[in-house]
This record gives C-alpha cells, sequence and structure tokens, in this order.
C-alpha cells in the first residue's frame, strides 16, 4: 500500500536488527513503500518495470543464479541496479553480499544489509513493519472499547459521556484500547486499526475525578494495545421531535480514511443504560455480520403478515 508517509534505512535497521555490510557515510535512503522486490528479472538483464524504489533482497534463489553467471556479466547486472536510487539491498540466509556487489554499492553510494532470517520469513516480517509505519493515518476525538471482541469507536461532542460509558464498559469485563484521541491506520483497503497515542496509553479522563490509569485500577486485563474498528458509535444528547431509527433497518456509515464504517447514533438522555446499550449494540453487529439481522427479519414477518390479510 503506498503512502506519503517514509521509512528511513537507518530506522529500519535498528528496528529490524539487521547487520550492514556496507554503508556510505552521512548516507541514508528513504522507504516509501511497504512492497518489496526480488531482483531476480533485473539480474537476468529484464529492467522493464522495475520497482527499485522498493526494498530490494536478494535470497538463495538470486544467490545461486549468480553464481553461474560469467563474471562481467554480474557486474554489469549490479551496476545496473544501483545506478537506480534503490534504499537498500538486504541479502538474506547468512549469505555473504557478492564483492560485485559491493563494489557497485561503493560506486552508487547504496546501502547493502545482511541478515541471518531465510528470506520468506524476512520479507514478511519487513513487508508488516512497514505497512505499519507507512499507513495513512488520523486522529480522531472519541473512546474506542472492546465490547464482546468488536472494536467500538465512541464518538460525539464533549461532555456527552463518552469516557463515563466506556468507564462503565470497562467495569463490566470490556476492554479500553483508546480514550480522548484515537490513532488510526489503514492497514488495508478495508481495515482501520485503532490505538492510543503512546503518552496516553491506558489513561482515562473523567471530569470531576481527573485522570485514572486503568491499567492500575482493574488490570491488564482491561486495556488492550490495538484494534480494529468494526462499528462507530455516536452519543448526542436526546433532540426532542427528532426521528431516530427504531427498527434498525436504517444502515448509516461514517467514512474514516476512505473505508465505510457502519455507524450508530444513540440518543442520550437521563435514564438511559448507554453501557448495556452499547452491549447489546456489539451484540447486534456481530450477528448481523455471521448473516442473521433480527429488523429485516421482523420486517419480512410483519409485510408477510399484512400480505396474508
Amino acid at each position: 500500500m503506498e503512502s506519503n508517509k517514509k521509512v528511513s534505512v537507518k530506522q529500519m535497521i535498528k528496528d529490524l536488527n539487521l547487520e550492514i555490510a556496507y554503508m556510505p557515510e552521512d548516507v541514508d535512503y528513504d522507504i516509501t513503500s511497504s512492497d518489496i522486490n526480488r531482483p531476480g528479472l533485473q539480474f537476468a538483464g529484464y529492467f522493464d518495470h522495475f520497482a527499485f524504489e522498493r526494498l530490494q533482497v536478494v535470497g538463495k534463489s538470486e544467490y545461486s543464479y549468480l553464481e553461474k553467471m560469467d563474471s562481467e556479466i554480474k557486474k554489469q547486472r549490479f551496476e545496473d541496479i544501483y545506478k537506480h536510487e534503490i534504499p537498500a539491498v538486504v541479502v538474506t540466509r547468512g549469505l555473504e553480499p557478492r564483492p560485485e556487489s559491493i563494489d557497485m554499492a561503493k560506486k552508487y553510494k547504496r546501502i547493502v544489509l545482511k541478515t541471518n532470517q531465510p528470506t520468506t520469513k524476512f520479507m514478511s516480517k519487513a513487508s508488516n513493519y512497514l505497512s505499519d509505519l507507512l499507513a495513512p493515518t488520523q486522529t480522531i476525538h472519541g473512546v474506542l472499547i472492546d465490547v464482546y471482541g468488536i472494536g467500538m469507536l465512541i464518538t460525539g461532542e464533549s461532555g456527552v459521556g463518552k469516557s463515563e460509558t466506556a468507564l462503565e464498559l470497562i467495569k463490566r469485563g470490556h476492554r479500553l484500547v483508546a480514550d480522548d484521541a484515537v490513532e488510526i491506520s489503514k492497514v488495508e483497503d478495508n481495515l482501520l486499526l485503532a490505538q492510543a497515542p503512546e503518552m496516553l496509553r491506558y489513561f482515562m479522563e473523567i471530569r470531576g475525578i481527573g485522570i485514572l490509569d486503568v491499567k492500575s485500577l482493574y488490570g491488564t486485563g482491561a486495556v488492550k494495545g490495538k484494534k480494529i474498528i468494526d462499528l462507530v458509535i455516536e452519543l448526542e444528547n436526546w433532540s426532542e421531535g427528532k426521528y431516530y431509527d427504531r427498527l434498525g433497518i436504517d444502515q448509516e456509515f461514517t467514512n474514516i480514511l476512505d473505508v465505510d464504517v457502519e455507524k450508530l447514533t444513540i440518543p442520550v438522555k437521563p435514564g438511559r443504560n448507554l453501557a448495556m446499550i452499547l452491549e447489546v449494540a456489539a451484540r447486534n453487529h456481530r450477528q448481523k455480520s455471521m448473516g442473521y439481522n433480527a429488523a429485516k427479519d421482523f420486517n419480512e414477518r410483519l409485510m408477510s403478515r399484512l400480505i396474508d390479510r
């Protein structure tokens, strides 16, 4: 997945514990794509559509192919690759980079790295790592709770009772992911992964009390680091005369990072047990995702009864 974010090669070296085979002084490159390229076709001489902007990974297959290649051709292939502004080359399985590779890296000031990990394992790890850091992000004011396994993003105007409702849900055994600020990343075309900013992680603000450390108060089982957003709940003060869906047939969505997420608007007024309502909303959402929609079933029964009359 492409994004306008970037990860420096030096940061990746540190985070993935990679070994440096060659790195020019005062040189660093940025990685802007989570996709990874194995330059087998380039070693064969085919450079059309060469994805040079990606991290280049050389495994045992490419290494074995190079061993059978004439030394002059081998040198030319490495030059053709390194004259492109590639972020870095990673040689896997504990293999030593070819001398021709190091020579051309020095000539064009490119970075060559090593790892003992198997090629497939490293590519999966690196791709996940880059996808996480390069994913488009957005911060939303709200509270994210894991309710019966459903990632529930609670939004609404300040003072409507988001944190208080979330605290009651935590007391009932559900888990806090983020309060006040929710950092959302688009990890796939239709998946939004959210977490709290590091400074706010596991903390809540309750007006009249102040800051609470939920992990210390309720234990590690009351918090969760990250969660996919499945459902958005918008709390709003009850407005007399406003139409609120009473059957649940009307389906509303909200768009976050170009992903449509189902949204429910819950009116708030004294006497309503919001925590219980949100628990039911989570159960009902799970039931609908498994193929059963109570509102549609009720409507079909009602229409059938009217037709029979």
